[in-house]
């Protein structure tokens, strides 16, 4: 029997420029609050801890003031790729464990489809796990590898992850019509 811990850490990415969608998609609103407000206050329901938000540098005091418990680490560098970001995050929780996490949970900002279920059903995975049709958010426990990847490298292209059928729609805001669609 596998006994988990009673939370898990997690990571969202919000550190990419958004040039296509012409603003930051952190600071979006969507349901009366921000895309990455949204994302902290889902994992916080849902016993996530310690949340690690990584932004760039321009957006860190709107970031901050938008998720209040969260650790807000900055990206100075967020155009060498995403796996840099999430590399980034993942050292700030071993900085602050002292440990390399056994799993974490990320989603990047834009892909916004998931819901309480979702996570719920991808946190009762201990492989690499990504939810079927939202694709996030993603449940990865292959944590050292992920440690010694390119910062450019794809997640996707480089490691095992078991698709679970799971409740959400994919989504994904990158530009003025994908953010129409939303409303």
């Amino acid at each position: 029997m596998i006994i988990l811990p009673k939370s898990i850490p997690a990571i969202i990415l919000a550190a990419g420029a958004s040039s296509r969608l012409g603003r930051p998609k952190a600071l979006v609103m969507w349901k009366g609050e921000t895309l990455v407000g949204r994302m902290v206050r889902m994992l916080k329901e849902n016993n996530c801890s310690p949340i690690v938000v990584v932004t760039r540098k321009e957006l860190q005091v709107d970031v901050m003031l938008k998720c209040p418990g969260a650790s807000i680490v900055v990206n100075n560098t967020p155009e060498d790729g995403r796996t840099g970001s999430l590399q980034m995050g993942i050292m700030s929780l071993m900085e602050e464990s002292g440990r390399i996490p056994g799993r974490i949970i990320v989603s990047p900002v834009d892909r916004c489809g998931w819901n309480s279920e979702t996570l719920s059903l991808v946190l009762e995975n201990t492989q690499n796990t990504s939810p079927i049709p939202s694709g996030h958010p993603l449940l990865l426990s292959d944590i050292e590898k992920v440690l010694s990847l390119p910062k450019d490298a794809s997640l996707r292209d480089n490691l095992d992850i078991k698709r679970i059928p799971a409740p959400g729609i994919h989504m994904n805001i990158d530009t003025p019509e994908d953010l129409e669609a939303l409303r």
